[in-house]
């Protein structure tokens, strides 16, 4: 411990209990801690909890940090967050895909604008709440080379959101929990007395809380009504897409036989690994499957289904009317405010009665500003099995470990937060990075990252 008081650590202090736990331990394993609160947003218009909750959370930090007896300050930083997260979203959202704000916010607000200020102040490092552990370690070259590795607890693990840091920026980080399980990190709270100890965990964007996605959208995204096209099965019957993603997959299979098309579903929440059956493709026939051919496996079925209107003689009158002609491919069965503001997957807002099972996005035409949707959890159109990081979009952070156009490796991949890790074969091509899935995924969305692991190191991400 002796060892540790000349070294200078910024704790990220957030008000809640897993930044006050951390605070607290550092400060136990003799470290020389001061706490450091930011504030990334003012606008409380949009959030759904009034207009205090950053002030009461800034002040419930600066408690703990009295109790634990650091030094506290504040920084304001909710400028740089506007331009490099929320700007972001804007610009991500109006193009039709759903970025994710907390890795952005680790990316470029804590581990970078937040970082800056806690060294001008004269941190050696910073360290936050996240469930996840960092391992140093020293390379064949002699280099040092820093891993992350999941949390321990499985039901809280955050190392997802980290999946756009460096190894520059993992070299100033300190995850102090990331080895204990939530309810360890209740009882420590509690038995230190601190403020924050029945604090309940955050929800919502990063450092803005839970807001109305819609409304905090509408600041710069203006409404625009479309129609929401329910497509029927039928329409992938001679779908040349469709088609050509079953062809292809079912001729990698080892076995010969027909590809699976269709996700089994699985709850979000159950975070339990899918177990690993064998991959059921052929090593040999993926890296004989050209550039080409992987780019249209990578993209989703598109729908164009148009409706013809017919006029009809209505009531004891005989009134005129129009309605749209039966289509065997689908049915326009509602209105929307914009399709920029619904996601693939998304069930919720939509408004469409009558049907037996949920009504999923499957996807969002912004320029015709049309929502397609499907019936139920297994509607072909919510399932796909291989995606796409563009060049441009691939993060290694193990660098030492990044793949080489024509490799082709074994990972488990994780497409969303909490989605049970799934195993994937990924490909590296000189036009991308594809990850085939060795079962469909509902909801592969674009703007989201894909992020790949090797047992419990999270070794890269990429974009969507």
């Amino acid at each position: 411990m002796a060892e540790n008081q000349n070294v200078k650590v910024c704790i990220g202090l957030s008000g809640g209990v897993d930044s006050s736990v951390a605070a607290l331990l550092l400060k136990q394993q003799g470290y020389d801690v001061f706490a450091l609160f930011m504030q990334n947003w003012h606008d409380a218009s949009t959030t759904l909890h009034g207009d205090c909750e950053w002030e009461e959370d800034r002040f419930v930090a600066e408690l703990v940090a009295r109790k634990i007896g650091i030094p506290f300050y504040f920084v304001d930083l909710s400028k740089e967050y506007r331009q490099r997260v929320v700007d972001y979203m804007f610009d991500e959202y109006e193009k039709g895909r759903t970025p994710n704000p907390d890795v952005l916010c680790n990316r470029e607000i804590k581990f970078d604008a937040f970082l800056k200020c806690a060294e001008k102040l004269g941190a050696d490092y910073v360290a936050t709440g996240h469930y996840c552990r960092k391992e140093t370690l020293t390379g064949p070259d002699g280099a040092t080379v820093h891993r992350i590795l999941a949390g321990t607890d499985p039901n809280k693990d955050q190392s997802y959101f980290l999946c756009q840091l460096s190894q520059g920026q993992l070299s100033k980080a300190m995850f102090p929990i990331g080895d204990i399980l939530k309810p360890e990190v209740r009882r420590i709270a509690h038995e230190a007395d601190l403020p924050s100890a029945d604090k309940k965990d955050s929800q919502g964007i990063c450092f803005v809380g839970k807001v109305d996605l819609p409304t905090f959208l509408q600041q710069k995204l203006k409404p625009c009504e479309g129609d929401i096209v329910e497509v029927y099965d039928a329409y992938y019957t001679d779908n040349e897409q469709y088609r050509f993603i079953s062809e292809t997959l079912s001729s990698l299979m080892s076995d010969g036989g027909q590809a699976k098309m269709i996700t089994d579903y699985v709850s979000e929440d159950k975070a339990t690994p899918v177990s690993d059956g064998g991959c059921p493709f052929s090593m040999e026939k993926i890296a004989g499957l050209s550039d080409e051919a992987f780019q249209r496996l990578s993209e989703p079925v598109r729908y164009d289904i148009r409706f013809e209107t017919e006029t009809y003689r209505s009531g004891r009158k005989h009134v005129k009317k129009t309605r749209y002609k039966e289509n065997p491919f689908g049915k326009i069965v509602g209105k929307h405010d914009g399709a920029q503001f619904y996601t693939i997957g998304q069930r919720k807002g939509l408004n469409v009665g009558g049907h037996k099972d949920s009504i999923f996005v499957i996807e969002t035409d912004i320029q015709n500003n049309i929502i397609y949707v499907g019936e139920g959890h297994t509607h072909k159109g919510l399932s796909r099995s291989c995606l796409r990081v563009a060049p441009d979009e691939i993060h290694w952070i193990r660098p030492d470990l990044a793949m080489l156009p024509g490799e082709v490796r074994r990972y488990r991949v994780r497409i969303r937060y909490r989605q049970p890790l799934q195993e994937a074969t990924l490909i590296m091509r000189e036009n991308g990075l594809f990850i085939l899935f060795d079962s469909p995924q509902r909801g592969i969305t674009p703007g989201q990252f894909a992020v790949w692991y090797d047992g419990d190191e999270m070794l890269g991400s990429g974009v969507i």
